[in-house]
Parts: structure tokens; sequence; C-alpha cells
């Protein structure tokens, strides 16, 4: 694909100045998006089709450098969708034969940073919500879509103090579901599972 974009040309050889291993490294390198990928225009036409309105690539606190994938600032819940190969899904994550210690330092700082990240906005009183690659972009909106809604039901202040627990795979934090039972607590509804969930490893 970098390639057919004239990111790079067949013939070009690698610079000294490149990590990558081959010309094939690198052009698929460099063809990976940012922004925009599948999964995350995948997950916002399921949002939008609920009648969820947001904002794409937001930075919710302007002073940190994170951006979200997608953002509710009106109720503080911040999306994120998660690339399986660089953020170390445990279920998808192959770590390459070749430079294996370059990508285990780089998928692990940036396992790190998401912890940071979601450090971060909980303690503003923001929601992160982390959501693999891998997963179902319809049942994944209804989730965050069900987080919006039950946030729009609080308070800002009790949004901000009670219930601001993040979402997030790796960290022991709570699942959508656990989260959807701390906010039915708060809000006096009965919204709790009836099994106990498992938090995702």
């Amino acid at each position: 694909m970098a390639i057919e974009r004239g990111l790079v040309v067949p013939q070009e050889e690698t610079p000294a100045s490149s990590w990558a291993r081959s010309r094939a490294v690198r052009a698929s390198m460099q063809g990976n998006r940012s922004r925009d990928t599948t999964p995350e225009r995948l997950l916002r036409k399921h949002l939008y089709e609920l009648g969820m309105r947001y904002r794409v690539s937001h930075r919710p606190l302007p002073k940190l450098r994170r951006t979200a994938d997608v953002a509710f600032p009106g109720v503080k819940v911040a999306v994120f969708m998660d690339g399986c190969f660089w953020h170390g899904c445990p279920d998808h994550c192959r770590w390459p034969e070749s430079n294996e210690g370059f990508w285990r330092n780089k998928i692990e700082g940036n396992r790190a940073r998401d912890a940071e990240t979601n450090r971060a906005l909980e303690q503003s009183g923001w929601l992160a919500v982390r959501v693999w690659e891998h997963e179902d972009p319809s049942e994944a909106a209804e989730e965050i879509a069900a987080l919006v809604k039950a946030r729009r039901r609080v308070t800002p202040r009790e949004a901000g103090s009670q219930i601001a627990i993040p979402k997030k795979v790796n960290d022991g934090v709570v699942s959508t579901t656990q989260h959807d039972a701390a906010i039915a607590c708060a809000v006096g509804e009965q919204m709790a599972p009836t099994t106990e969930p498992s938090l995702r490893q």
C-alpha cells in the first residue's frame, strides 16, 4: 500500500538511518495510518447509526499530548481504538522474529503510555474506554453508547468524582460490564449483570 501511495518506490534502498531490516518492512510501516483506520471508521459508523454524536481525533486534556479516536466531551468519555500489534493484544499480538528486542520495547512502551493516559484522564474526571481492533464494532458501539447515556444521567460533579472508572484491558481495571454496574449503582438503576463479570486478560 505504501508503494501504491507513492510513499516509497519499489527499488528504493533502505536508508542507513532506518531501523527497518528491509524495504518491505519499511514500506509496511510507512503504510500504517495513525488515524481513520478501518476499525475506527467502522466503530464511528455504528456509533452514528445509534444516534451518537462525537468528536474525532480529540485531545481530552489540551496540555497532555494524547488523542482519543472518538470523544464525547460533554460527558467526558474518551474512546481509544487499540491495534492488536501496537498495543500488545494478549490474543493476537505476535512478536516479530526479527528485531524482537526493538519491537518488545516499543509495544511495552505503548502499553505503559496507555496506562499513564488512563490515569491522567481518570484524575481529570474522564472515562477512558479502550477497544481492541479485533472486537465487534457494533457491540463496542452499543457498550459505548450505554456508557455515554448513563453518564448523561449523572451530574458533572458526580461523574468526575464517583464513577470515572476507566476500562483498560491489560492493567486490571474494570471491563465495560463492571463499569455499567458501577454506574447503575451510582444512578440508582438496576443495570448490574446477573453473573460476576470477569476481567479481560
